[in-house]
């Protein structure tokens, strides 16, 4: 098993957290970003989407991040991870669909606004207008998080991989960022989790003031 992808890119990160949680052996390779390749023909052939992450499992070739992470859970989980119920299945599918259409997007508008741009070229009112929906997003999660231990029950999910990948980065780039109360207590959780620790919770400097990739 293989992963293409920059460790910085916090879609890859996702998917080296389950990685490791699901106790599976894999050869990373860091791709894209300073270490280029994302458009060479070989790469293209994996995916010609052009991005990050790939994995490569057998014979079987899966890109795009949510998508490999159901794929994982599906192939490597067992029940834990990927339920014979259709719909316990959706009580994390639902959060994978929402993280990638509302919270990540979200997100995105406040890191390559705030932290990917050079400070004399930032817009902060749009900055403050995506930092605004990722607040709202966060009492959504903590609305959830008042009544299960994590999002999707009293087990980690798929649910807490997507949303918990994008918390870190959110908090840690220099914008105020206050968590509510059971988002606080849910993320304590996730930082005691190693692959947590090893993947999300990395330096991420290098994209500081960095336009491209």
């Amino acid at each position: 098993m293989k992963i293409y992808g920059r460790t910085t890119s916090f879609n890859v990160q996702k998917v080296l957290w389950l990685l490791d949680e699901l106790h599976l052996e894999y050869q990373h390779i860091e791709l894209g970003g300073r270490f280029g390749g994302l458009e060479s023909d070989e790469f293209k052939r994996l995916n010609p989407m052009g991005k990050v992450p790939v994995l490569i499992d057998g014979k079987h070739v899966i890109w795009e991040s949510h998508t490999i992470l159901r794929y994982l859970a599906a192939q490597y989980g067992q029940s834990k991870w990927f339920p014979e119920c259709a719909y316990a299945r959706s009580l994390y599918e639902r959060w994978l669909d929402w993280s990638q259409t509302i919270f990540q997007p979200a997100f995105m508008g406040t890191f390559w606004g705030y932290y990917r741009m050079p400070a004399d070229k930032r817009n902060m009112a749009e900055v403050n207008r995506h930092l605004d929906t990722c607040i709202n997003c966060l009492q959504t999660i903590n609305s959830q998080l008042a009544h299960s231990k994590y999002l999707a029950g009293n087990n980690l999910s798929l649910a807490d991989i997507v949303v918990g990948a994008v918390i870190y980065r959110l908090t840690s780039q220099g914008l105020t960022v206050d968590l509510p109360q059971y988002v606080r207590d849910w993320y304590h959780e996730l930082k005691k989790r190693p692959g947590y620790i090893k993947w999300v919770m990395s330096d991420f400097s290098e994209l500081k003031a960095r336009e491209d990739y």
